[in-house]
């Protein structure tokens, strides 16, 4: 009997259910259709996926690349967001590529997944797949862990700091895709941050637009820093489709960096039109009255203009025609052809540099602390 009717043990602080298993999560993401590779579906991580979707229809497919039934079939545009929420593609990654980057990060080391259930209508990754652009998750995560871990190790330690970091070798682990929505999926977003964990000579990297408190769990030990990506609130709310508020970003900062991660912000995209300037204003005066000083401390950004692309403009016509009266405009931007083919437009460089100019004074004035560690 417990002296004094007292109990001897504390008792056991709850165990909060999961976020990916509220409803929150599921108005993201109501998996109704998979598209799977046969090896992405015998794999550990394809089975795990598969089990926590019970009754979920299952086609398989021979690449995630070419589904004509999504990529091919121009009458998905108008359902674009839909396709986000209730399809899912499962995928290998056959190409384990590490490749330098020196802006954002040191490297963009090959990510756990491409697409996303998110819907911004400037996104870049949707450009090279028509007409649908769902989350494909990769189940190979075991490679892509070990690739990045010999990718780390065969760099010894950084002898010189740079704009990505002072000591530690930076890799992006989310260049086309969002780790805060893949976790509602899957673990390998939990996966990779455990390796950065180990590894005491580098960091990860991700920026996200989506708040997902599960992630605060996964204590990253300040070797994953998340970006959080941010814009005034009226161009979010016409381009930022189905992200959480800026302002549950801006509120998770603090909470973020508790959990252990190192927290920046994307200043990103920025976008040209009238009245820009007072409504960054009042975004950066938002950062400095919502965010703990410890948060600023160790906060940078980075600044990134917007880029748009011909054939998403042709796409989004088809389900967001209001979007392209602020991404499509051409008096003011130039068209470069892409690597691969494809037209892009960005701001001319004599709009671009002015612009920058003055977000830089606003930060000044704004949000002094707020180191910017590269814009483009």
């Amino acid at each position: 009997m417990p002296l004094f009717g007292w109990s001897d043990i504390a008792p056991e602080p709850a165990v909060l259910p999961a976020f990916r298993d509220g409803p929150e999560a599921r108005r993201m993401l109501d998996v109704r259709e998979i598209y799977a590779e046969p090896a992405a579906l015998d794999s550990p991580r394809g089975r795990q996926i598969v089990a926590r979707l019970p009754g979920v229809r299952v086609t398989e497919v021979a690449s995630h690349w070419r589904i004509p039934a999504l990529h091919g079939n121009d009458g998905n545009v108008g359902r674009w967001v839909r396709i986000k929420t209730d399809t899912l593609v499962l995928g290998v990654k056959h190409t384990l590529r590490t490749r330098p980057n020196g802006r954002s990060a040191d490297w963009i080391a090959p990510g756990p997944s491409n697409g996303c259930a998110m819907a911004c209508a400037y996104c870049y990754v949707p450009r090279r797949k028509g007409y649908a652009n769902p989350i494909t998750l990769f189940t190979n995560i075991e490679e892509i862990v070990a690739h990045v871990r010999r990718h780390v190790r065969a760099q010894g330690r950084k002898t010189e700091p740079n704009q990505c970091d002072p000591q530690a070798w930076v890799y992006d682990i989310g260049e086309n895709g969002d780790c805060s929505v893949d976790a509602l999926i899957c673990d390998n977003t939990s996966d990779l941050i455990a390796a950065f964990r180990g590894l005491p000579t580098a960091k990860a990297s991700f920026a996200t637009k989506f708040v997902n408190p599960d992630l605060l769990a996964l204590d990253p030990q300040g070797r994953t820093r998340v970006r959080f990506s941010l814009m005034p609130h009226q161009d979010a709310r016409l381009l930022d489709i189905r992200t959480s508020s800026i302002h549950e970003r801006i509120a998770a900062a603090a909470d973020f960096f508790d959990a252990g991660y190192e927290v920046h912000f994307n200043l990103s995209p920025v976008v040209l039109r009238p009245g820009w300037q007072l409504d960054w204003a009042e975004l950066l005066t938002q950062l400095d009255d919502v965010l703990p000083a410890r948060v600023k401390r160790q906060a940078a950004a980075e600044i990134i203009m917007l880029t748009h692309n011909q054939s998403l403009h042709e796409v989004n016509l088809g389900w967001h025609p209001r979007a392209e009266e602020v991404l499509w405009q051409p008096e003011a931007q130039e068209a470069k052809r892409s690597q691969n083919g494809s037209l892009n437009v960005r701001y001319s460089p004599a709009i671009k540099r002015e612009s920058l100019a003055r977000l830089r004074h606003l930060l000044s004035t704004h949000a002094p602390w707020l180191h910017v560690r590269y814009a483009f």
